[in-house]
């Protein structure tokens, strides 16, 4: 079919509108990836944009070439395929029960979790529960406290609610049990659920700091977080005092804010593109009861 004019002069606005779009969303980005591989006096003159300027990588060296910040960083990558792990577990048996209309309670049950949203005990009832359960200076004083979002477990919920009844009926007839119908039937259909909540666990996990900043008080099991926490204040700290540093030092300073936000973020990056297909089916799914 012939394309009008009309139609011609829409997928150019169209299209011209998307690359605006994009441009806009990227743009920050790359621009922190720009100041990351330039010099000190380009950054703080503000000339940097989307190219490198004075390049260097003396702040990658600086942070790469110390132990500790590769065991910090090992040690993120446990707390979150843990902490996902468990959040994936947990999750799911609450949001498939809380799917059937026939539980009992389900309605108490339900505004129970809800109400957790908006109310906690605070910092200090926390901080004496995680501690008099002896989880300081460990892993699960990480994983276990936010083991469950409520926000992620009701779009599981309703995910799981938009699958027919027909298909755990027909099972039930053949003789399947509840367990046997979550893993051999709901898991299976569940794909693009399951992949968005890792995504949303995985990502929270990787962000994770002030748990522990709170709860830790060895070094050798700080998340990278922390570690590069530390390395912004002390270079901040060195340049702020005046004193005689290094010029290395005084280069860190200038860039290492954009060094930590690429050296963050770049996991998380080369993730995203293997679990993208199921993404936005299992938001849109999980979000719109059928």
């Amino acid at each position: 079919m012939k394309e009008s004019w009309q139609y011609k002069v829409f997928k150019v606005f169209n299209v011209t509108v998307l690359a605006l779009i994009v441009f806009v969303t990227l743009f920050p980005f790359f621009n922190i990836v720009a100041q990351s591989f330039s010099s000190e006096a380009y950054i703080n003159t503000g000339q940097v944009s989307l190219w490198p300027k004075g390049f260097n990588i003396e702040t990658y060296k600086v942070i790469m070439s110390d132990s500790m910040f590769w065991i910090n960083y090992k040690n993120t990558v446990i707390y979150t395929v843990v902490g996902t792990i468990i959040s994936l577990i947990l999750s799911t048996m609450i949001a498939y029960p809380l799917s059937k209309t026939r539980l009992k309670g389900r309605r108490f049950l339900t505004l129970f979790f809800v109400f957790t949203m908006f109310f906690n005990g605070g910092l200090i009832p926390n901080y004496v529960l995680v501690t008099s359960l002896g989880f300081g200076n460990s892993i699960w004083a990480i994983v276990i406290p936010n083991a469950i979002s409520v926000f992620n477990m009701l779009i599981m919920r309703t995910f799981f609610q938009n699958i027919p009844d027909e298909l755990e009926e027909a099972a039930i007839m053949d003789g399947s049990s509840t367990i046997g119908i979550l893993f051999k039937i709901v898991l299976p259909l569940s794909k693009p659920i399951l992949a968005t909540m890792m995504l949303f666990y995985a990502v929270t996990h990787w962000n994770s700091w002030f748990p522990a900043f709170i709860f830790f008080t060895e070094k050798e099991l700080f998340p990278v977080s922390i570690y590069l926490r530390n390395m912004i204040k002390g270079a901040e700290a060195t340049v702020g005092t005046g004193a005689t540093a290094a010029d290395n030092m005084v280069q860190v300073s200038a860039n290492i804010k954009s060094v930590t936000m690429v050296l963050t973020v770049l996991p998380i990056l080369m993730v995203y593109p293997y679990i993208q297909k199921y993404f936005v089916s299992g938001v849109m799914l999980g979000s719109v009861k059928g």
